[in-house]
């Protein structure tokens, strides 16, 4: 087997972000050996493979839950793509990844720093007869939810961005995990991502994540459910001409992480928006210790 690297991707401090597995040489591996490296581990793992066609990439992605393989995972791409250019396998400039939802821009820059390019989101407004549905899974009443439609937004896949009043009803959130997969499969989203802006800064917004089907009942930073956000907010027009947001997740489950998504220029007719962070190394291990 070959060895694995532990990257926390979003990280704030010495505790933050979101742990991920990565194997930078996978060419070799099954199907179940990635998957069960993602079930031990409990977290999204990233794999990094030749591209199926050297003219269109230049490596490839693969990303595993416990339970299932995921199309795009924002922070293994930020991670693995970091981790690669750390070890000296990618140099400053511009790299094309291949996923199973297309092929993905990152940006390395000259101090190793990157970010990932993802697309305009789709966004679909959730039907109002939901509402109740949605505020009983979390927790929560009606009054607890900011006067807004519920969006289902995706740069990659479907999360649904529900607008709660104040941060402290985010962090006093108590989801009824045995109902979490059915009401998203109701919504056709991948997880609920309930979110509020922060009292003091306009910039900031305190989100948490809790996935329809991944293994494990909450995210601690996710990176295409913060791109997802930038999206759904100019949709409300409440972020007027401002082009980056800051994105908070992790804090309830002591993982603090901290997104930055900027609206691509207007000239990048390929980008929709870049996705950067913070990355640190955890200890190395072998997949077969």
């Amino acid at each position: 087997m070959p060895s694995i690297d532990q990257v926390h991707v979003f990280c704030v401090g010495a505790r933050g972000g979101n742990p991920a597995p990565v194997v930078l040489d996978a060419g070799d591996m099954s199907v179940e050996e990635m998957r069960g490296i993602a079930e031990t581990y409990g977290h999204e793992a990233g794999f990094v493979l030749p591209p199926t066609d050297t003219q269109k990439a230049d490596l490839r992605y693969r990303f595993f839950v416990p339970l299932a393989e995921m199309d795009m995972c924002g922070h293994g791409t930020l991670g693995a793509t970091w981790l690669l250019a750390q070890k000296g396998k990618l140099k400053p400039g511009e790299v094309r990844i291949e996923t199973r939802s297309g092929i993905v821009r990152c940006r390395i820059s000259d101090t190793g720093a990157v970010a990932v390019a993802q697309p305009v989101a789709t966004i679909t407004p959730v039907a109002a007869a939901m509402r109740g549905e949605i505020a009983a899974v979390l927790g929560i009443t009606e009054r607890d939810l900011l006067d807004l439609p519920i969006l289902n937004a995706a740069t990659s896949r479907a999360k649904t961005l529900v607008p709660l009043a104040s941060p402290l009803v985010l962090n006093g959130l108590t989801p009824d995990f045995s109902r979490m997969k059915a009401l998203c499969e109701k919504l056709n989203s991948t997880g609920l991502y309930p979110f509020a802006c922060d009292w003091e800064d306009e910039r900031t917004y305190h989100a948490r994540q809790f996935p329809a089907a991944s293994g494990y009942p909450e995210d601690a930073a996710t990176g295409v459910a913060a791109t997802a956000l930038l999206f759904g907010l100019r949709h409300w027009g409440l972020i007027g001409t401002r082009r980056t947001i800051r994105v908070r997740q992790g804090d309830a489950m002591g993982l603090p992480s901290r997104m930055a998504v900027t609206l691509a220029d207007g000239q990048d007719k390929s980008a929709g928006c870049w996705l950067s962070g913070e990355v640190r190394m955890a200890a190395a291990v072998r997949a077969d210790a």
